[in-house]
Formats: structure tokens, C-alpha cells, sequence
């Protein structure tokens, strides 16, 4: 659509805004077919509208979920209106500082905004999965073995193959497929499985989650592991593990009980977490042609290389990462 349809297509829905002057922008967003723009209304009022396309099953479901989260106190934008049959989608304007846009600040200030995050995302882990029997939602396939293997596939295929131009074939196979299924043996809780800072949005000194159309039962640990490893952003492993036992103790308050073996799981889950997004990048920068994304594979490597070093079960995948990077 171009910028005076979806103007046009804003005046129709908010017939308020037709005597003002209307500017729109588009807002550059991640790696889905989802189209974000901020419209301007004026000098007072801005929303944003999302186009998305007919190609994936979950962005009919966006709605639902956000209407979901706020249901349980999970701080996400409003909805103002849903078209389903332009796939149009007018929300709420949280602003364009996320979590990402304070990489540079003190960690002082960023350990603050870091926390309003673990409240958003404990708040999903506790109520989420409470809450879901009793209400009709769309979600996508749950985190199990054969996703886990997709996601340690995905990573030979689009990283080590497409990008390195190595042998795809996967090493430490049987190692692998054992992680999967031990993975798969956990009890799951609902999980956003993107919930990394550029996914996180400060407004109003609260954090508010976005993208989280991919909402699924998993693991909690995949979802800290998203955020504590987010190769959009370095962490200390001090900060690191500030976070990690800043996350334990809130969930503990939230009556969420902490395992014995949360930290071994939290590195099987970073280590899948780390080779979903490398298989991604590679795809997205060679073949959707996004070159920016390949820019974050150093980082991603690093960190991978990092956890895979401490799974004591694995023996030929480190070399490779050693020998990658």
C-alpha cells in the first residue's frame, strides 16, 4: 500500500484526524514481512500501524495475544483497531527508545531498565501459562524435540554452510538429538522467544514487550537466555550473571520454583537460543539479502562458542566454533 492509502485507510478508521495534518513514516523493524509506520496526527498524537502479509499463520494472531498479555498485566502496546481483511493493524505509540537505545549508558541505569524487563517477562512465565487454559489463543507449535533439532539445523545450514561455506553436516549429532530431548522432558511455561532489547520498549519508566506474536510453551530459561546473550548488546559476564540471579530472585518471589539444574539448562537453552540466531542472520543477510544482519555474527559466534565450552557433553561442535571464529 502506499503512504496516502494507508493515510487514507487511517482517516476512514479515526474519522477525528481527517482536519489534521497526517505524517507518515515508515519504521524500520527486524527481519519479519511485517511493515511498521508512525503516523502523526498533529503536534499531540502519534500511533503506529502495521501492515503484515498473508505468508505466516502468526501474524493473524497478534491481536489476540496482545489482548491476552494485557489481560494478565504484561505491559504490551494497546490496540486501537484490527482490519483483518486489509491486515492492518492501528496500536499504541510507545515511543522509539527500546531497550537496544541505552547499550551506551552506564550500567547503573541500564541494570534498572533491565529489571523492569525481568518483571515483564517473570510476569509472563508466572501468569501465562496459568491463564491460558482458560481462554481460546492461536499459538504457535510448542518448544520440542523436533523444534530444538530445527533450531541446531537451521544454525549448520544458514551460518555454518550458507555463511562460513563449510560442511553442513552436523557434528556432535547424537550429543545434539540427547539436548533436544532432554530439553523436551521440562516442564514448559508460556515464553515470548524473542525477548531480546530490541524487543523491549521504555515508556513511561516501564517496559513494555513487542513482537511477540511468537508466544509458545517453552522454557523460562530460553527466554532469559535471549536476553542475557543478545548479541545485539554486550554484556559483561558480570552483568551477565547479575541478571541471572536478579531473574532467580524474582522469579522466586513470583512463586516460580527454581531447580537444581537451572543453570545447566539456562546453557542448553543460550546454546540453542545463539544457533537459532545465527542461522537466521545468515539467512536473512544472504538470502533475503539484509546484509545488517550478518554484521551481528562475530558477536552471536562468540557467545556460542562461549556456552558450548561449558556442555560437557560436547566434544567436535567447540572445535568447529574454535575453528569459525
Amino acid at each position: 500500500m502506499s503512504a496516502e492509502t494507508l493515510i487514507q485507510q487511517t482517516v476512514s478508521r479515526f474519522p477525528r484526524f481527517a482536519q489534521s495534518g497526517i505524517e507518515i513514516e515508515p519504521v524500520e523493524k527486524g527481519g519479519s514481512d511485517r511493515k511498521y509506520y508512525r503516523i502523526r496526527i498533529g503536534d499531540e498524537h502519534s500511533l503506529i500501524l502495521v501492515k503484515y502479509g498473508d505468508s505466516r499463520e502468526e501474524n493473524r494472531h497478534y491481536v489476540s495475544i496482545a489482548q491476552f498479555l494485557a489481560e494478565i498485566g504484561v505491559h504490551v502496546p494497546e490496540i486501537y483497531f484490527h482490519d483483518e481483511a486489509e491486515r492492518l493493524i492501528w496500536m499504541q505509540d510507545l515511543g522509539e527508545r527500546d531497550l537496544w537505545a541505552f547499550r551506551d549508558e552506564p550500567w547503573e541505569t541500564r541494570r534498572e531498565l533491565y529489571a523492569k524487563a525481568l518483571d515483564e517477562i517473570v510476569a509472563l512465565h508466572t501468569r501465562g501459562h496459568r491463564a491460558i487454559a482458560e481462554c481460546e489463543l492461536n499459538l504457535q507449535v510448542e518448544f520440542n524435540a523436533e523444534l530444538y533439532r530445527w533450531e541446531q539445523n537451521y544454525f549448520f545450514e544458514n551460518c555454518v554452510q550458507r555463511f562460513f561455506n563449510r560442511d553442513a553436516a552436523p557434528c556432535d549429532d547424537d550429543a545434539l538429538a540427547q539436548i533436544a530431548a532432554q530439553l523436551d522432558s521440562q516442564a514448559r511455561v508460556l515464553v515470548h522467544r524473542d525477548f531480546q532489547s530490541q524487543n523491549i520498549l521504555i515508556h513511561r519508566d516501564n517496559a513494555h514487550l513487542i513482537d511477540f506474536q511468537s508466544l509458545r510453551p517453552g522454557l523460562a530459561q530460553y527466554d532469559l537466555a535471549s536476553l542475557v546473550y543478545d548479541p545485539y548488546v554486550t554484556l559483561s559476564s558480570a552483568e551477565r550473571d547479575e541478571l541471572v540471579d536478579l531473574y532467580i530472585s524474582k522469579a522466586l518471589d513470583a512463586g516460580i520454583e527454581i531447580p537444581a539444574d537451572f543453570h545447566e539448562t539456562l546453557d542448553l537453552c543460550a546454546m540453542q537460543r545463539l544457533m537459532q540466531a545465527l542461522g537466521a542472520y545468515g539467512f536473512l543477510g544472504l538470502v533475503k539479502q539484509r546484509a545488517h544482519f550478518l554484521e551481528h555474527i562475530p558477536a552471536a559466534l562468540a557467545s556460542l562458542r562461549e556456552v558450548a565450552a561449558r556442555i560437557t557433553c560436547l566434544r567436535d561442535l567447540p572445535r568447529l566454533l574454535d575453528d569459525l571464529g
